[in-house]
């Protein structure tokens, strides 16, 4: 079934979103901005970088919007331990999910204990803070072929992550509808799939849902919205 056949209310969108800013130049009042458009329209979560965690949390306070954050981000090449370190930090401040890259090199290099080890780490690490933590791991599909990208996402299932995520938005490419598919049959049903880079519509927001998306990572959160008719 195409995008434009598949159906899906404003209200029912809205809890896929997450509604990101990650951009280097981000300002508080970019985030105090991003953080009203969440609570008003009622979208999983706010993606933030590290920096702007404790901001986002005391904004959010009743609302039920999430905050999220990133580790290791955009690179996925940094050490486990400081993969670990941040993510266990930004925990610490109040984050509920945190979306970490995957060691994309040593992936590539078919190191894949060490890889299941620098996801399994960081899942540790967060746990400690926070037992009901969420720790989505970004595979950067546009960087593996098909092979390298069932096997990313079953060593992240296997390491304990709780969802598997297409890209970061700063590589060469973004969410493809038919990687979400593929990301959807290589994990059970216990472990999620989060698609995310530059998605900016409503239609391919929905094309990753029917794919199997069960979070949608995006900036456009608002026009998704507007295009939808939400009143």
């Amino acid at each position: 079934m195409a995008a434009e056949d598949f159906s899906i209310s404003p209200g029912e969108m809205a809890r896929y979103i997450d509604h990101t800013i990650l951009r280097p130049d981000a300002t508080t009042a970019d985030i105090r901005k991003l953080c009203e458009e969440a609570a008003h329209y009622g979208f999983a979560a706010v993606c933030v970088n590290p920096i702007f965690v404790g901001a986002a949390v005391k904004l959010l306070v009743g609302t039920g919007v999430k905050v999220c954050t990133v580790a290791g981000f955009p690179l996925g090449a940094c050490t486990t331990g400081m993969k670990a370190w941040e993510a266990a930090a930004a925990a610490n401040e109040g984050a509920h999910e945190i979306d970490m890259v995957i060691g994309i090199g040593m992936l590539k290099e078919k190191r894949y204990e060490a890889v299941g080890s620098d996801i399994s780490e960081v899942v540790r690490a967060v746990r400690r803070v926070n037992p009901q933590g969420i720790l989505k791991v970004i595979i950067e599909t546009c960087l593996l072929d098909n092979e390298e990208k069932v096997k990313a996402c079953r060593i992240a299932e296997a390491a304990g992550a709780n969802f598997v995520k297409t890209s970061t938005g700063f590589a060469s490419g973004g969410a493809l509808s038919e990687d979400v598919a593929l990301m959807r049959r290589s994990v059970g049903r216990s472990v999620g799939v989060k698609a995310a880079g530059g998605i900016r519509s409503a239609v391919q927001a929905m094309d990753m849902i029917k794919a199997g998306a069960a979070r949608v990572g995006t900036s456009s959160g608002v026009l998704i919205m507007k295009e939808l008719e939400w009143e």
